[in-house]
């Protein structure tokens, strides 16, 4: 698995090509993976670098752009993505998280995303009926 903490203005395409080129096995060990993305991930010179790693991108289409395949994947999938950010920036204060450098931000990010991948873990294996729930831990 890859990620990369940027600011709010950086290009989420060359952050992508960033993420597999300082970690070549995300692509070269699994040839074939499907990249899903928003209509920013756009670009000849972008899809056609993805396709050279072997991997297919499927974004809404743009303006004006032909329907492109994969397109019933991203109503589904978009609920699933903003109910995420939801509880990322709702139950985790995300957006207030206190860190005063760039490490500190890293730092208070990492730990509300594990305390999300935790919360889901848990209510996993104690049956919980809603998996992404932090309610019972707001006390």
């Amino acid at each position: 698995m890859g990620f990369a903490l940027t600011g709010a203005k950086a290009d989420e395409r060359q952050t992508l090509l960033d993420i597999f080129h300082t970690d070549p096995t995300l692509t070269a060990d699994r040839p074939e993976q499907i990249i899903i993305g928003d209509k920013n991930y756009f670009g000849t010179e972008f899809e056609t670098t993805l396709a050279e790693a072997e991997l297919t991108l499927l974004r809404p289409a743009r303006k004006g752009e032909p329907e492109r395949p994969g397109t019933e994947l991203f109503r589904p999938l978009r609920q699933t993505i903003e109910s995420n950010n939801q509880n990322f920036k709702g139950q985790l204060d995300l957006e207030r998280h206190g860190g005063h450098t760039p490490n500190g931000v890293i730092v208070r990010v990492l730990q509300r995303i594990l305390a999300l991948v935790a919360a889901i873990w848990d209510n996993d294996k104690t049956t919980q009926p809603v998996m992404r729930s932090l309610t019972a831990y707001d006390h």
